[in-house]
């Protein structure tokens, strides 16, 4: 089985039984295999610890007292010789004691080492073996072998040491080392009913978190296959720990985003379909009261019938509009041109509608502007704010656009005398479709695209927008551009 193929669950699971055995391996290594070598190794550090801090103290007044001290504390045999071999003084512990069987001639042979070692000198000697007790004798004339029941191994460590009066003295301290044989013998023995203990705890510990540590992870999973199956219901408990806790948040957060999502496709199919059948309706029932009828084959019906081809048209054109802005397919087309002059041939399209309907549109200015912008899409703007507020204004059928220019930046605003938006909905109105009432209102012009398309222009040419609208006083829609000069 591929590794990419376990579940994180067993993945853990050997991740931590792999670190529990090598724990325990490593465990048996330096108690059994080592001990020995680490017991001899501090037997060594610790004879030359002891060692400095006589030759430190070798002026010392109570000199004897404190290698005494020092002898009692490590467990070591100590003697201090002048550089013929002949004592000083000494200190013995223990029965195994090498350098008290050593002649002058012998403790002179260690001086000497020492001085061609640098002051220092250390052998470690093993009396057990016949070979080694018959080197000791050629090395060390005058040696006194032990009886074979009381051999033991030993360290021997010589160091030179010069006092104040320029006398030379050498420090030979000399330390047993205590058969490890049936300490390890011990050990093992424990090691192996540790061993198994642990191994069992480490293999309950290890199932026991790998499955805490899973479970939110397999719980986020099967939500995630709920939300990938359309459930958008579901929810994410990230319980357990903190990165969980966060992923769930986060998860939760993309599913109600999705849900809102598809609640808005739903909508959006359902009012396109709307406005689809409207027209569509209206160029059927005329065409066939036309045809049945041919006292109202008049210009009249004709021209509705060409209106609402014409409003069919203007619905599809704005929904490929909002595709290919909101994919980023459609690209802008920067120039400079007069944005107040723009505004005003816009406006005088609105003529038509101002006689027959009533509405009462006003544009206020002072000076001529001039942008650098896209400008067939900042008019679609201008189009659409105008559409939505002719929607959407109320009985006096006002609608007013100010142009306002502020440290070289044009301030266009569109408003309207309606109800105005409540504040929790106008983060939405930029949605297509989106509708405060909930009633689906076909748009007097337009087809109720307009605020997505307007969001997705303005935003390509990274404007500041925004809307303005307290409850029962009406909205203002706005937008800003920086203001260029126009070339002679």
């Amino acid at each position: 089985m591929k590794m990419d193929k376990i579940s994180i669950k067993w993945r853990l699971f050997i991740y931590i039984s792999l670190f529990a055995a090598i724990m325990l391996v490593l465990l048996w290594f330096f108690q059994v295999v080592f001990l020995q070598s680490f017991y001899k190794a501090i037997k060594v550090n610790n004879i030359k610890y002891i060692a400095g801090n006589i030759i430190k103290n070798i002026d010392s007044e109570d000199l004897q007292s404190y290698t005494r001290t020092q002898a009692q504390k490590g467990d070591v045999s100590i003697i201090l010789t002048d550089m013929d071999g002949v004592s000083l003084f000494n200190e013995e512990m223990g029965p195994n004691n090498i350098i008290r069987r050593l002649s002058e001639q012998g403790l002179k042979s260690l001086i000497e080492e020492a001085k061609s070692g640098n002051g220092s000198y250390y052998e470690r000697f093993n009396e057990s073996g016949i070979t080694n007790e018959q080197q000791i004798r050629d090395d060390f004339p005058g040696f006194a072998p032990m009886p074979k029941r009381g051999r033991m191994d030993s360290i021997v460590y010589a160091a030179l040491a010069t006092q104040k009066d320029g006398t030379q003295v050498a420090v030979i301290l000399n330390a047993n080392i205590s058969p490890v044989d049936a300490t390890v013998q011990t050990i093992r023995i424990q090691l192996i009913f540790v061993t198994v203990i642990m191994l069992i705890l480490a293999l309950f510990l290890a199932f026991y978190i790998s499955k805490k540590i899973s479970k939110p992870i397999i719980q986020i999973n099967a939500s995630a296959k709920e939300l990938g199956k359309g459930n958008y219901d579901v929810n994410f408990n990230g319980k357990g720990y903190q990165e969980i806790a966060e992923l769930g948040s986060t998860l939760n957060y993309a599913a109600g985003e999705l849900s809102k999502t598809d609640n808005l496709r739903k909508e959006l199919i359902a009012n396109i379909s709307h406005d689809l059948r409207t027209p569509l309706t209206m160029i059927t029932g005329y065409a066939e009261v036309m045809r049945d009828l041919p006292g109202e084959n008049s210009k009249e019906n004709v021209q509705i019938i060409i209106d609402e081809a014409t409003r069919l048209t203007t619905l599809v054109n704005d929904v490929l509009n909002i595709s290919k802005l909101q994919s980023g397919t459609e690209k802008i087309n920067v120039c400079v041109f007069d944005l107040t002059a723009g505004i005003q041939d816009i406006l005088k399209r609105y003529a038509k509608l101002t006689e027959q309907d009533g509405y009462n549109i006003k544009f206020i200015h002072n000076d001529q502007v001039t942008v650098k912008a896209d400008e067939l899409k900042i008019s679609q703007v201008i189009y659409n704010l105008v559409n939505n507020a002719i929607t959407y204004t109320g009985k006096d059928k006002s609608v007013i656009v100010n142009q306002t220019v502020n440290e070289n930046i044009v301030r266009i605003e569109v408003i309207d005398t309606g109800d105005g938006i409540a504040p929790d909905q106008l983060k939405d109105i930029w949605d297509r479709y989106y509708k405060a009432d909930k009633k689906h209102k076909r748009a007097q012009i337009g087809t109720g695209l307009g605020l997505s398309i307007v969001k997705s222009i303005l935003v390509q040419h990274n404007s500041r927008f925004g809307v303005n609208s307290p409850l029962g006083q009406g909205s203002i829609f706005w937008f800003e551009l920086p203001t260029e000069q126009k070339a002679d």
